[in-house]
């Protein structure tokens, strides 16, 4: 039977387009599993593949939507079975697989993890990769040990920073959220921030490689000059989970804050997660993350929205996290 799929093609100029169209079953990819999808969401990963110039996708006609959760439809593999409720990150699914912007994907069953029975679909996807990227982060952190002091969060109003400020605050951290947009401080303040920076406080101009000593702990999700600053502003011996390239890939940084402040940096990477891993941070979500603060995150979205959504994302136009119903 036909369902329902946002379809991104690209034309002989090499302009891309996205709409949502009727394909069927014999159009999927390959995989052992075939999943009724309830809900997936919208990333920053999305919004480029959605985009003109069709980013990160190397092959058309494509279904972006770099996670979603659902139902098993079918299963080859004797560790899934129909009806058994699934979640799906990374594994570059909605970049070199198609995703989860349609009725139905079918996937590898090693990319699937069952979903926690606390958790619904559609909160599932209101934390998405974004929120286990978060959490990845936070349990890094706390690997590490988080010194006395607020936690620092950048990019605190997109999807990662919003999941870590709510998880951070659940869990009992002061969480000081950088933002600079002012029309989100009440929405930080009600995920849990104890304390709004404005960007221009951490300025994004590194003036000394040590400063005075401010953070216990940060997850960064800027990177680029935003995050050099904030080295040289840690406690001796914290550590900043850093998990995004929005502000650039390059580091303009000085070693002394790793030589004379044991500065730890840890890099996060949510997409070659093994099983056993993912099923923890699933777990640990569903255990530790205030429902009622996800749901203060949740901007709601059809498949039809998400060409506008997919622009909007690339200009910061979007705050927490936007939930795509794939079946309204």
């Amino acid at each position: 039977m036909a369902f329902n799929a946002l379809v991104v093609e690209r034309d002989d100029d090499g302009q891309t387009s996205a709409s949502v169209q009727k394909i069927g079953e014999d159009r999927l990819p390959d995989g052992e599993v075939t999943v009724s999808v309830a809900f997936s969401t919208l990333n920053y990963k999305d919004g480029l593949c959605i985009g003109p110039g069709g980013g990160l996708v190397r092959t058309y006609p494509h279904v972006p939507g770099i996670d979603f959760a659902g139902t098993v439809e079918a299963s080859d593999d004797c560790r899934y079975s129909p009806g058994d409720r699934v979640v799906l990150t990374g594994w570059r699914v909605g970049e070199m697989h198609w995703g989860g912007y349609a009725q139905k994907a079918r996937v590898k069953a090693d990319w699937l993890v069952p979903l926690p029975p606390e958790l619904d679909m559609r909160h599932a996807m209101a934390v998405g990769t974004a929120g286990f990227t978060a959490m990845l982060a936070v349990m890094a952190l706390e690997s590490h040990g988080v010194k006395d002091g607020p936690v620092l969060v950048t990019g605190a109003a997109g999807g990662v920073g919003s999941v870590a400020t709510a998880i951070l605050a659940g869990l009992g951290y002061e969480v000081a959220a950088v933002t600079g947009r002012q029309e989100t401080e009440d929405y930080l303040r009600g995920l849990g921030a104890s304390r709004i920076v404005g960007r221009s406080e951490i300025n994004e101009t590194v003036k000394r490689p040590l400063e005075k000593e401010a953070w216990g702990g940060c997850i960064d999700a800027v990177g680029g000059a935003m995050l050099a600053r904030v080295l040289g502003q840690m406690q001796y011996g914290a550590s900043v989970a850093a998990v995004g390239l929005a502000g650039g890939a390059s580091l303009p940084a000085s070693v002394i804050p790793f030589l004379l402040r044991g500065v730890n940096l840890l890099g996060i990477d949510s997409v070659m997660q093994p099983f056993e891993n993912r099923k923890q941070v699933w777990e640990r979500i569903a255990s530790d993350l205030p429902m009622d603060r996800l749901e203060a995150m949740i901007q709601a979205a059809t498949l039809g929205d998400l060409p506008e959504l997919g622009r909007d994302i690339l200009k910061g136009k979007v705050k927490g996290r936007v939930v795509v119903d794939v079946n309204a």
